[in-house]
């Protein structure tokens, strides 16, 4: 089960993230904060495996709530869920040790699969986030190889597993059996992966996986 500790000073906000979370039957909201401070005092408290903040708080703003949990209670993994995209709130979000930036304006869909993600120790970024970072990074000049990791990095070990057979072109079957996994298992990962990565078919997630470096070998 994924604890999880929701910050937003609208609660309203609140009642609907906590619905679209507990819909979830791995994921329980354990506690709800309506400040930053408060929600830095419950994760210590309570420890949570993962802290979602919004940004605009009162008393403490999401992001210095953020760094304050990661120094504090570093087991935690903290997100942000925010309605400012902003490259800067990004930025800070990121050099203070958040894994993940989500947006309310996504798919719910994307809001428990970045849960997810952050809680198994990956990264998570907003589709519409990490579609403008990896722009940016092939406008300075990075190779389609570093934009490829950067889009595979907000997966879980085991979905980067995954993605590794998919580029090998094994099918579900065989990946289930070289994972020592139920073919329902898989079948969940990959509609994840295809899903968290906006890809359509099985040859653009074979082409990632191979521009980002990944090999059947690492996925066995």
């Amino acid at each position: 089960m994924i604890r999880v500790l929701l910050a937003d000073d609208e609660a309203m906000i609140r009642a609907g993230v906590r619905a679209i979370l507990t819909a979830d039957q791995e994921i329980d909201v354990i506690a709800e904060a309506a400040d930053g401070r408060q929600a830095v005092e419950l994760a210590a408290a309570h420890r949570p495996d993962v802290a979602l903040l919004d940004i605009r708080m009162p008393r403490l703003d999401g992001l210095a709530a953020a760094a304050e949990i990661v120094r504090a209670v570093p087991e935690v993994a903290v997100a942000i869920l925010t309605t400012f995209g902003d490259d800067a709130y990004l930025a800070k979000a990121l050099d203070g040790g958040a894994r993940g930036f989500l947006l309310k304006s996504g798919d719910p869909r994307e809001l428990i699969s970045g849960v997810h993600a952050v809680a198994g120790g990956g990264a998570y970024l907003a589709p519409k986030v990490a579609e403008r970072v990896i722009t940016k990074l092939r406008a300075t000049g990075f190779s389609r190889e570093t934009a490829a990791r950067a889009r595979v990095e907000s997966l879980t070990q085991r979905e980067r597993d995954v993605l590794a057979l998919l580029g090998g072109g094994l099918s579900n079957a065989q990946i289930a059996n070289r994972l020592h996994l139920v073919e329902g298992t898989v079948k969940g990962h990959v509609s994840a992966i295809f899903d968290r990565l906006g890809l359509d078919n099985r040859v653009q997630a074979a082409v990632l996986a191979h521009e980002a470096g990944l090999s059947a070998e690492q996925g066995s």
